[in-house]
């Protein structure tokens, strides 16, 4: 290995309390929610892709919650020992397609055909994020494969423009945006230097109990009774389809809902089920 690659190694392992293991979760930089009043001058723009978090540590791609990914051997082929962060994407309006992909222990070589590796942090790299951002170019271009890409990158000047950018994005397909601050270190946990930008709130909560349904819903699931990572818990009893009610996310899964501001005690207002969390290990 070349003495580089080891001291990107050895720094990105300063990131992280332990080496990855089966069931440990990679160190990531996460997000916040968007807030008027930023300064957008800081910050790179770029599109928020609906799939899987991927983290490529230089041997092994993993799951945000530390899983393995039984990509087939062709997908990684030839990548750098350079750990990569990114999104393991299969395009706009497809993320079933992305989930079920990547949590297939054995590879369907075909799904894989349909995946891209979007890249967006070298957490390795050191420097800030202006200066990871140009050698995450260049890595890319180096590796030279259609499906391993660098996630574009812009700036906007204002949160009128922010705002008709998110428009856009939303109206041709898209999730939402991110912000991305150009003098951020990669440093692991949730902060302003990366910021989320949607239509609507979402976040992920545990499941904690399955609550009988009443009326209409006798017999199958009602409401989930959830926690949220602050250990605070809630009923989650809107967006399930008449399949969710019947065959309800297990207890211990993780589910993303989606929400509009919160109560006083923090509990979210109008939460509504988005999805099960597959690619975040059940607990």
């Amino acid at each position: 290995m070349h003495r580089r690659s080891c001291l990107a190694l050895l720094a990105f392992a300063a990131l992280s309390p332990a080496p990855a293991l089966a069931a440990d979760a990679p160190a990531l930089l996460l997000a916040q929610v968007y807030r008027p009043g930023l300064p957008l001058g800081d910050y790179w723009v770029s599109e928020k892709y609906d799939g899987v978090r991927g983290f490529w540590d230089g041997r092994t791609l993993r799951t945000r919650g530390g899983e393995r990914v039984a990509a087939p051997a062709w997908f990684t082929a030839g990548w750098p020992d350079m750990p990569m962060d990114g999104e393991l994407w299969a395009g706009r309006g497809r993320f079933s397609h992305a989930q079920s992909t990547v949590r297939q222990q054995q590879h369907d070589d075909a799904a894989w055909r349909q995946m891209r590796f979007m890249v967006f942090d070298l957490p390795a790299q050191g420097g800030p994020f202006d200066q990871r951002l140009p050698a995450l170019n260049a890595l890319v271009a180096r590796i030279g494969q259609p499906w391993v890409q660098a996630v574009p990158q812009r700036r906007v000047a204002s949160d009128a423009a922010l705002q008709a950018l998110l428009r856009h994005t939303v109206r041709a397909g898209g999730e939402g945006l991110m912000l991305h601050r150009g003098a951020s270190l990669y440093r692991a946990g949730r902060s302003d230097d990366l910021v989320k930008v949607k239509t609507h709130e979402d976040t992920e909560a545990r499941v904690v109990a399955h609550l009988p349904g009443k009326g209409r819903h006798a017999g199958r699931m009602g409401a989930l009774l959830v926690e949220m990572p602050s250990g605070q818990r809630f009923r989650l009893g809107a967006g399930f389809s008449d399949t969710d009610r019947e065959h309800p996310p297990p207890v211990g899964s993780w589910v993303t809902y989606r929400f509009r501001g919160t109560h006083e005690g923090g509990r979210p207002r109008f939460a509504s089920f988005v999805r099960l969390r597959e690619d975040m290990p059940a607990q």
